[in-house]
């Protein structure tokens, strides 16, 4: 299964990034995220909690940020158990870039699955994958107006490069949600 999308968000790029690495908009923006968990600077656990058509279940996954490029891109490896439902292996590619007064995010994900999942039948799996991803990226847009229409003026070009900077640990969340979304997804497929 592969999926692949393009998501304007109307947000400077530093604020996008440090949105990705707060695991607390992570899992409330992820659709059935029970928890997200570091193991180390690169590695993460994920529980998430999904129905595909006849087959629900909690999956437990591990994900690992390789190729980081802050705040630009990132890949990420997953591979996760839903016990009798099935397994899921994949990796996807994350890219944000500048555009206007916004985020232009870009993503490529690719899993395989096995169990029963991969006997729901892909038309179904497809069709879950693009819906949780579709609110995915409608709970993060909202989460990043609601944000702006409250924010303060910005801060100074210095101050922002530092927090941008002073986030890089962060960064390493942000990829575990995306994980998360990306496990999702090769979950239903």
């Amino acid at each position: 299964m592969q999926l692949t999308g393009e998501q304007v968000l109307p947000v400077p790029r530093e604020r996008v990034w440090q949105a990705l690495n707060d695991p607390e908009v992570i899992r409330a923006c992820v659709p059935g995220c029970e928890s997200i968990e570091r193991v180390t600077d690169s590695e993460f656990r994920a529980q998430l909690a999904a129905t595909i058509g006849p087959v629900k279940a909690k999956f437990a996954g591990k994900l690992r940020l390789e190729d980081l490029s802050p705040p630009e891109s990132y890949r990420l490896v997953f591979e996760g158990s839903g016990g009798a439902a099935g397994t899921a292996k994949g990796g996807a590619r994350v890219s944000l870039a500048a555009e206007g007064g916004g985020t232009r995010l870009a993503y490529e994900a690719q899993a395989t699955v096995g169990g029963r999942l991969a006997q729901v039948g892909s038309r179904l799996v497809d069709g879950v994958a693009g819906k949780l991803a579709e609110e995915f990226f409608q709970r993060l847009r909202a989460r990043l107006e609601a944000e702006a229409a409250s924010a303060p003026p910005p801060e100074p070009p210095a101050v922002a490069a530092a927090v941008s900077l002073a986030g890089w640990g962060k960064w390493l969340l942000i990829a575990a949600a995306l994980a998360a979304a990306a496990f999702i997804v090769g979950k239903i497929l």
